[in-house]
């Protein structure tokens, strides 16, 4: 038998050897895993995004992270893997909202969330949207569909999308996974296939393609108690001058208001604070429902989401529509999610020093048309 010719490419042999030496440590059992550096999981995420392991091991190294849960260094270490292979492009405005829901979407719900950055630019803060058109294991309603759906642009370029945000009669744009990262995007057929949400679910989110030329802030969602800290600290060490992280409906970045809900906030170099949300903070008097999504979901055994079969298409027709309607001032669910996100953001940013005084001053510009004379 013939003995296989060792590879040529001395960067190949060393990305294959590092894995080999990780895969080893973190994936021998959840009494015997060891953790591993940032930079070994830096160096590892690259050789992945670089191609320079086999999808296999790509694979293992991404579930067994997983499986044996992430450390901090870990996460920091595949962020910082991301960004260096991240485009990116700086906005010339003092303030910028980094609206930053799941990139796997909305599977019970409606998503208003994708009209949140024309609304705060309406209220005169510039912000920016982003995400993939598709993404497993969830496989639910995204931005880019919705958007698109509203007949809206979902494939600018970073130097085009930055342009918009600057525009004082626009003020926001949308940029795809597939055009900032395009090295990321090239994985998604193996997010899918190891059904786990990955490492990089957790951080991508914190990426940031478009900056302030002034301050960034974060906003983002969580569901489990976990997340809070460990977005704080991607944020921190991404760059972003303040983050708002919302407990938000689905994790997305709409408060989920039929009971208390809650935020963890931090701004500048002070340290994280939590606090309830109740609807009467927004000026609402019953609690708040969103729009349902067509179709069922089901749970797996561990609790996590599965999609069952809906017409994404119609869905999505169905958030624009209901996104553009609010937009236009139409009452319903979906303009009361837009008024409260838009107001938590606007008070975040410190632009009112109350929620009412924000909730109320998002009616008003959506009452106005301000936000449709925005779509561009």
């Amino acid at each position: 038998m013939t003995n296989q010719a060792p590879d040529s490419n001395p960067a190949r042999e060393a990305a294959r050897a590092l894995m080999r030496s990780i895969i080893q440590r973190i994936a021998t059992g959840p009494e015997l895993s060891k953790d591993i550096s940032r930079a070994e999981a830096r160096d590892g995420m690259r050789a992945v995004l670089d191609g320079l392991v086999d999808p296999v091991q790509a694979g293992i190294f991404l579930i067994a992270l997983r499986m044996k849960r992430e450390t901090d260094d870990e996460n920091l270490g595949v962020l910082e893997a991301i960004r260096a292979v991240t485009r990116t492009a700086t906005a010339p405005v003092d303030d910028l909202v980094d609206v930053a829901d799941p990139y796997d979407g909305y599977i019970r719900t409606l998503p208003a969330s994708p009209f949140l950055p024309v609304v705060l630019a309406g209220c005169g803060v510039p912000a920016v949207s982003h995400g993939a058109e598709r993404m497993g294991p969830k496989f639910g309603l995204t931005h880019h569909q919705v958007l698109r759906a509203a007949g809206l642009a979902v494939d600018l370029d970073l130097d085009t999308a930055a342009a918009r945000i600057a525009d004082p009669a626009i003020g926001w744009a949308y940029v795809d996974q597939r055009v900032f990262c395009p090295r990321l995007h090239a994985l998604s057929p193996l997010r899918t296939l190891i059904v786990k949400r990955p490492a990089i679910t957790t951080v991508e989110t914190t990426v940031g393609p478009v900056r302030a030329a002034g301050r960034t802030h974060l906003v983002t969602g969580f569901v489990h108690k976990a997340y809070p800290r460990m977005y704080a600290l991607l944020a921190r060490d991404a760059g972003f001058d303040s983050a708002l992280i919302v407990r938000g409906i689905e994790g997305g970045v709409i408060p989920s208001l039929r009971q208390t809900a809650r935020c963890h906030y931090y701004r500048g170099g002070g340290a994280e604070v939590e606090r309830a949300l109740e609807p009467g903070d927004f000026g609402f008097d019953q609690p708040l429902r969103p729009p349902a999504l067509p179709g069922e979901t089901g749970r797996g055994p561990a609790g996590e989401e599965l999609a069952k079969p809906f017409d994404a298409g119609a869905a999505a027709r169905g958030a624009a529509d209901t996104g553009m309607a609010a937009l236009e001032g139409a009452p319903g669910a979906t303009r009361d999610a837009l008024i409260c996100a838009a107001a938590l953001c606007l008070w975040h940013v410190g632009r009112y020093d109350n929620l009412r005084a924000a909730a109320d001053a998002v009616r008003a510009v959506l009452d106005s048309g301000k936000c449709v004379r925005r779509l561009g």
